[in-house]
């Protein structure tokens, strides 16, 4: 069986080279240069096309089989797969795997999250402000320890998603797991160029914003402040997709 032509085009530059090599034969998925079925280009090629080394190359097909989009038939080639069942609303948290997913996320949760948050001060109890207070407790705890921090971020996103009283809410960012926090999937100090302590203090006060709006039964401040704090993280990202593709800062 051939391989697939694609199209030649300069590649763009990523800090990352072996999400650059994923960016690019993802878009060819989704742009249907590559159908289900179809035999990617070789090691060699890719390596031709893209300008790298064949270590990167087999680190970015690594990553495009964990997210299920390609398997490899020892001694035949990498082909690509029929796209997994849709999740809810057709999210597949599977695929959000490079930094233009990520970004894509974030829109979504702003849009979500903002009027979430609005809720909650509005419905919320007096038990879930204190649960949403022992999440953000932990959160600081695990960054002045220097311990693993999404685990707690993601609850207490979600705490305030169960405080608005609305189910939907809770259900999609459960839904999307760990992919709502961008450090799950990418270093976004390390991209942005940013000191992790400063960046890890920002984040702190800015959770701390969205809970004292939630605490005091706010909801516009509650809003602009989630609104703020998600916003934040997508100007970061945004900046640093900037940079790794060469543009200007």
């Amino acid at each position: 069986m051939n391989s697939t032509t694609l199209p030649s085009a300069p590649p763009k530059k990523h800090r990352n080279l072996a999400q650059g090599v994923v960016a690019y034969i993802t878009d060819s998925i989704r742009d249907g240069a590559l159908d289900p079925g179809d035999k990617l280009p070789t090691e060699s090629e890719i390596m031709r096309l893209q300008g790298v080394s064949r270590t990167v190359v087999r680190e970015a097909i690594s990553h495009l089989q964990a997210a299920g989009l390609v398997e490899t038939r020892h001694g035949i080639g990498t082909f690509v797969l029929e796209p997994p069942p849709a999740g809810m609303l057709g999210l597949d948290p599977n695929t959000v795997i490079t930094m233009r997913d990520v970004l894509a996320i974030l829109e979504l949760r702003i849009s979500l999250e903002t009027e979430a948050a609005g809720l909650a001060a509005s419905r919320r109890t007096d038990e879930q402000l204190q649960q949403l207070r022992a999440a953000l407790d932990s959160f600081e705890a695990c960054v002045r320890t220097g311990g693993e921090t999404v685990a707690s971020d993601q609850q207490f996103h979600l705490m305030i998603a169960q405080a608005s009283s609305n189910r939907y809410f809770h259900d999609i960012l459960g839904h999307l797991g760990k992919n709502i926090i961008p450090r799950a999937r990418l270093n976004s100090a390390r991209l942005a160029q940013e000191d992790p302590v400063i960046y890890m203090e920002r984040v702190i006060n800015e959770h701390e914003d969205i809970f004292n709006a939630i605490a005091r039964k706010d909801p516009e401040s509650a809003r602009a402040a989630m609104r703020t704090h998600l916003s934040n993280s997508r100007e970061r990202l945004r900046r640093a997709q900037e940079m790794a593709e060469g543009g200007k800062a």
